[in-house]
């Protein structure tokens, strides 16, 4: 029995291929360059996301270092797509995808497409999600593109003649183009739960989230302040308390993640285990 996460991904290609789907997001588990999932050799196209300190005792302690893994998933004569990257992790993609000869291009700002007079709609809360929309639009693109190529071409596959990444040190900017409503409609209803989710019960509300890395906490943080301060000022005059729970696994420093959650001014917290215990008593009743 392989690793839990290869037999899902084994699995998964097996689902994926019996029920015969147009399309497959494959999303990485950790890194890229050795990535079980780093085993299809041409990909329509590849994109990378923000990138964060994550896996650092596999990956590295840096977000270079963590950069060089993620451009892994780069292969020759595809398309790849990424977004503003901090530290000098932006360069250290455009080195790789030259070295792989895979053309770069970065997103551009989600305002600069023509969005036909109608207002930017995200299903999802949060800033960082305005750039994660541009990647997924130009991900979307560039698979309709291929698709639309592809079939007049009678299903023979290729390649979308982008030239590889210069070695220049600016990063060719990602074509603009017009927002459909289809576009438009599947960045409004977009759901992921966890992400930036925003639960109402009586006498409750629940801001909840997966940030797991330093940089991912402090978009947590912002998002969290924006929603809850809107919310105090509708509430009024009525007394509010601020209850964090909090969870962390794996090898993450919780006092690093634990840091900028300081400035949400709670009144409490919980923090939840990652070990379920099962007690049995004297009667032998769970």
């Amino acid at each position: 029995m392989p690793a839990y996460f290869k037999f899902l991904t084994i699995m998964a290609f097996h689902v994926f291929q019996q029920e015969k789907v147009d399309v497959a997001l494959i999303e990485v588990g950790i890194g890229g360059q050795n990535d079980c999932t780093n085993v299809i050799r041409t990909p329509v196209v590849c994109g990378v996301t923000s990138l964060g300190l994550d896996h650092m005792s596999i990956l590295g302690d840096t977000v270079e270092k963590i950069a060089w893994q993620k451009a892994g998933i780069f292969k020759p004569s595809c398309p790849a797509v990424t977004v503003p990257q901090p530290g000098d992790s932006l360069r250290v993609l455009m080195d790789r995808a030259g070295e792989i000869g895979s053309p770069l291009q970065l997103a551009p700002d989600l305002d600069k497409y023509n969005w036909c007079g109608k207002p930017i709609e995200l299903g999802i809360a949060g800033e960082i999600q305005y750039r994660n929309a541009t990647l997924a639009l130009q991900l979307c693109r560039t698979w309709m593109e291929n698709h639309t190529r592809k079939t007049r071409l009678n299903g023979v596959h290729t390649s979308n003649q982008l030239k590889p990444t210069p070695t220049s040190s600016e990063i060719p900017l990602a074509p603009l183009f017009d927002i459909t409503p289809l576009y438009a409609k599947g960045l409004k209803q977009c759901q992921w739960l966890g992400r930036n989710q925003t639960v109402y019960r009586e006498g409750i509300t629940f801001y909840i989230d997966g940030a797991h890395t330093p940089r991912s906490i402090e978009q947590c943080v912002s998002w969290f302040l924006q929603c809850a301060n809107k919310e105090r000022e509708h509430i009024g005059s009525q007394e509010v308390a601020r209850v964090l729970l909090f969870n962390s696994t794996g090898e993450r420093k919780s006092e690093t993640l634990l840091q900028p959650l300081m400035s949400c001014g709670f009144d409490a917290a919980a923090f939840c285990p990652n070990v379920a215990l099962l007690s049995v008593d004297c009667a032998g009743k769970n």
